[in-house]
């Protein structure tokens, strides 16, 4: 296990010793000589959460790997814990699961969090989730001139409403309210990031118009085409045919609009022969099990926790499918071309933008079934060793993790400069 593995362990090995972090003796500062100091927090952390567990993580070894920066971690856990590696030191604090959100937690410590800014001192706070944080950050940075920076990871105005434009009045008024509070809580940033144009005109549309887009990363030497050398292997252990397989791979949410890809993927098993593999867990697993009705080209797996199994299976499989027409980047479909494994996804949001941008795929009309399954073996029959070559080259391009927090860091030094 590596430091890095250490910081986010799964909450079942979070050691069960009782401590509150709200009294306890906190250790000493990391790095006092270093140069730039940030404390990421946010609500959307879990063992299957996907994207922002990834995207903190590789923050974490970029932390560890430059001396002049450290970082300060709080996260919801099943309990209090701390543990620490070199140049970052990462709080959880208890917090109660989200209704129906499993595995989300609920962050609501003020007062140690509190206690934590007083200590760490950081030179500024990156919220990365719009529920209780943002308020929370406020009451622990209060007094310190600690300026906040947002990371936009989730639409969420569109989680309420995912097509506000033609929604009914229910959902038009649901969208605006969650517009006029995303409006409210950025009174409280510096700036906020996010990493897709699709969210930066949504964002902009609302007046939050302090927006810097940086697109997020892929470790461009795990996720590799040189995997594919062993595909029949790794389709061997998971059960997959050798002939045409697509797969999504994340958590089985209503805002995945998995039900979409379900419903056009009959047709596509008809025209081309291809399987479906949905690789994960989420609130909407058993919903998705029962629409599939035992269908023989829909396979369920299990979430893949190990690293090197996952970016196996993704070189292994011959089109990666993401339905959401909502999402604000995509890192699971960046992987995926990454690996040299081409892209369906709809035509609207973060994944969309990839998509097009690296010409490594192909888009469907958002919430259309009918055009999902024709786009579907449209792919298929084309020439995807080409598309995945060409989704390579892109994630080459401009989307090491390396490029992507020198350009964050950057951005903390500009905000504080004013």
């Amino acid at each position: 296990m590596t430091s890095t593995d250490a910081l986010f362990l799964p909450d079942a090995q979070i050691k069960a010793d009782r401590f509150d972090l709200s009294s306890i003796t906190l250790p000493p500062l990391l790095r006092p000589a270093a140069r730039r100091s940030v404390l990421d927090i946010t609500e959307f952390y879990g063992e299957t959460t996907g994207g922002i567990r990834t995207y903190l993580r590789e923050k974490t070894r970029y932390v560890e790997a430059h001396p002049q920066f450290k970082q300060t971690l709080v996260l919801p856990g099943p309990r209090d814990a701390l543990s620490q590696s070199d140049g970052v030191r990462c709080y959880r604090l208890q917090g109660p699961r989200v209704p129906t959100q499993d595995p989300y937690r609920f962050m609501l410590a003020t007062r140690t969090n509190r206690r934590i800014a007083l200590h760490e001192r950081p030179d500024v706070i990156e919220v990365g989730s719009p529920g209780f944080v943002p308020w929370i950050v406020r009451l622990a940075a209060r007094g310190l001139d600690i300026p906040a920076v947002a990371f936009y990871h989730s639409n969420f105005p569109r989680v309420f409403s995912p097509f506000p434009e033609r929604a009914n009045a229910f959902g038009r008024a649901m969208y605006d309210l969650a517009s006029r509070y995303a409006r409210v809580i950025d009174e409280h940033f510096a700036h906020t990031i996010v990493c897709s144009e699709f969210v930066a005109s949504d964002l902009r549309a609302n007046g939050i118009d302090r927006v810097t887009k940086i697109p997020l990363g892929v470790d461009l030497a795990h996720y590799h085409p040189s995997r594919r050398a062993k595909r029949s292997e790794v389709r061997q252990g998971y059960g997959l045919p050798e002939g045409p397989v697509a797969a999504f791979v994340g958590r089985f949410a209503q805002e995945k609009e998995l039900n979409v890809l379900l419903a056009g993927w009959a047709a596509v098993h008809r025209r081309t022969g291809a399987h479906l593999a949905l690789i994960g867990d989420g609130p909407m697993r058993s919903k998705l099990v029962a629409q599939a009705d035992g269908a023989p080209w829909a396979r369920f797996l299990p979430y893949e926790s190990d690293r090197d199994r996952l970016a196996d299976l993704l070189a292994a499989i011959d089109l990666f499918v993401a339905p959401s027409s909502n999402e604000t980047f995509g890192l699971a479909p960046l992987e995926a071309l990454a690996s040299g494994t081409p892209v369906l996804s709809a035509d609207r949001g973060g994944i969309s933008e990839q998509v097009e941008t690296s010409g490594a795929g192909g888009r469907f009309t958002s919430g259309d079934s009918r055009s999902l399954a024709d786009a579907a073996i449209r792919l298929l029959q084309s020439d995807l060793v080409a598309l995945g070559a060409k989704g390579r080259a892109y994630a080459e391009h401009d989307h090491s993790w390396e490029s992507v927090f020198d350009r964050i860091f950057a951005l903390y030094d500009s905000v504080l400069r004013k």
